[in-house]
């Protein structure tokens, strides 16, 4: 097992690429806006992954070590983003569903999240770097 590969690094990575593809996402969004017809996207996997540690906190996990472990309880496979279009709502008259104001905040927040990211990643390589260097 290496050292890259616990679940909380899987973890910061699926958010990390959660958050890039959630800014493509809200970009597109915002170049849009005057699109007749054009209806908004997002980016789901916060949602995903909450429901999957609520999940986790009632089952019991096994490390299998061995092929011919019998494997029981739930994984630790992180959920991938996906991207979801809200097609029922409609915000002006040429049918266009993206509001300026809601997606600049929605952009804020995703900073946000991508920066708190990069900070757990970073405070959990120091961690290690501290480790093996011994300091």
């Amino acid at each position: 097992m290496g050292l890259l590969n616990s679940v909380s690094f899987q973890r910061l990575q699926g958010g990390l690429d959660a958050a890039t593809k959630r800014q493509s996402v809200l970009a597109n969004n915002v170049a849009n806006a005057d699109t007749p017809n054009f209806k908004r996207s997002d980016v789901n996997f916060e949602s995903y992954l909450q429901q999957q540690e609520n999940g986790l906190k009632s089952t019991l996990n096994a490390k299998v070590t061995d092929s011919r472990h019998f494997q029981f309880g739930t994984g630790t496979i992180v959920p991938t983003a996906t991207v979801s279009t809200d097609e029922t709502t409609s915000m002006n008259n040429n049918d266009n569903n993206v509001d300026m104001d809601r997606e600049q905040a929605l952009s804020a927040e995703n900073q946000l999240r991508y920066n708190s990211y990069v900070a757990q990643l970073n405070s959990q390589i120091t961690m290690m770097r501290t480790v093996i260097e011994g300091r």
